[in-house]
């Protein structure tokens, strides 16, 4: 059994395509439900953002587990699979562990070194197991993820070195200092928080949470210092706004072309950063006089060519340490089948001779025949002990199969080793 990953993100694909494959809570659940009954599919999990959708899965065969999976996203976006199919990626097996380790650490973000992943992560891996989708494999691979991730970020400085995607709209339209602008934040998510926490540290003292959940407005709100309004006032709310952050990622604009005109009669301008994926604001809107848009699509460029440096760099050191150290304890833990299948055979063996002798020598003193025994099963142990170190040996180095130095060594039936359960965890 292997790691399958089969996703699309903004790397991939253009946002029109990723607004298209958005997910709400009901369907990612059902999504990871149905990946996990098809045919070759033992384990499934799903990370979810407003740029990324990738599908997890151990699985029994490579082929047919990569159609399968790609048609349930192919089925999410309506169907079409010659637009959708070229966007997506696929990553097996080792190369499923790194990718992995690279997001939860915030190396494949729009805004690189972002720590809203890590938390994603962390609920794609509760989901799973609430499911009861995730088994040993995915557990163990998601849960070494999040390790990194924390690690990533407590070892280095990348949450503060790389933009965030708040700060990268905001540079993008001029505003480095928010003092006595009125702000109005669409939502009350986690990239709301994110967003309201940005503007606050630039200066913004009147800043304004619309949001349908009025609990979770007040929350955001109370936090900030800042102002909860209902969903309903929203038309007014922008008549009153100079920059406006929309991360609600409704179906449907929140914000469309009239409102913001309305909103702007009399010569008022505004500055309008839609982050949500479904888009909060028509695009239509950038026709608007007064009003500047930004969007996901145009950050992508500028996120991508910003350097992070030395912290970067450093980030990417320490995913390749953990990519090793893990893949490595996963071929550790891999030779055990095959290392508890030869110490069978040696106790079978050891077992069988020592009926024979008691068939040849029935009057045989039991001292002396439980020395016999024990000499017996010391030189066995010995025989064993160094082809069992050297499999270990060469199950680090990858060069040579664990299965194959066996079978030369001591001819081993392949059917006697596949016989002997996986221990639980790594495979």
């Amino acid at each position: 059994m292997s790691v399958l990953v089969v996703g699309i993100s903004h790397n991939t694909a253009p946002v029109a395509l990723l607004e298209r494959l958005a997910v709400d809570a009901d369907g990612l659940r059902k999504l990871i439900t149905d990946v996990s009954g098809s045919e070759h599919v033992s384990e499934a999990a799903a990370i979810a953002t407003c740029n990324r959708l990738e599908i997890y899965a151990e699985v029994e065969r490579f082929h047919g587990s990569v159609e399968e999976l790609s048609a349930h996203l192919v089925e999410r976006a309506g169907g079409d699979p010659e637009i959708f199919v070229p966007h997506l990626y696929v990553r097996y097996d080792d190369a499923a562990v790194s990718h992995l380790f690279q997001v939860a650490a915030g190396l494949d973000s729009m805004a690189v070194g972002e720590g809203q992943i890590l938390g994603q992560t962390r609920s794609a891996l509760r989901l799973g197991q609430e499911l009861g989708t995730v088994g040993s494999t995915l557990n163990v691979l998601f849960q070494q993820a999040l390790r990194v991730g924390k690690r990533a970020r407590t070892e280095t400085g990348v949450d503060t070195v790389a933009p965030s995607l708040v700060s990268a709209a905001l540079d993008r339209v001029g505003c480095p200092d928010l003092t006595g602008r009125r702000v109005l934040v669409v939502g009350a998510g986690a990239m709301a928080g994110l967003a309201t926490a940005t503007v606050t540290r630039r200066g913004a003292t009147d800043v304004v949470i619309a949001n349908r959940t009025a609990e979770r407005a007040e929350r955001l709100a109370r936090e900030y210092g800042g102002r909860p309004a209902p969903l309903d006032d929203l038309a007014t709310e922008l008549g009153r706004a100079d920059v406006v952050l929309a991360c609600a990622g409704a179906r449907g604009a929140l914000i469309t072309a009239p409102m913001v005109r309305e909103a702007l009669a009399g010569g008022r301008e505004a500055v309008l950063v839609d982050l949500a994926l479904p888009h909060d604001i028509e695009p239509e809107v950038r026709e608007v006089p007064g009003a500047t848009l930004v969007g996901l699509a145009d950050l992508a460029a500028a996120l991508h060519a910003s350097p992070a440096g030395r912290e970067i760099a450093e980030v990417r050191r320490i995913v390749t340490q953990e990519v090793a150290a893990f893949l490595a304890a996963r071929r550790q833990a891999s030779v055990t089948p095959t290392v508890v299948a030869l110490r069978s055979m040696a106790t079978s063996v050891v077992e069988t001779e020592m009926e024979r002798l008691a068939n040849r020598l029935p009057d045989l003193d039991e001292a002396i025949r439980a020395e016999v025994v024990h000499t017996v099963r010391r030189v066995a142990d010995k025989l064993l002990h160094e082809p069992t170190v050297r499999v270990k040996e060469l199950a680090n180095t990858g060069v040579v199969s664990y299965t194959e130095a066996l079978a030369e060594l001591f001819a081993l039936d392949p059917g006697a080793v596949d016989a002997v359960t996986r221990p639980e965890g790594l495979e």
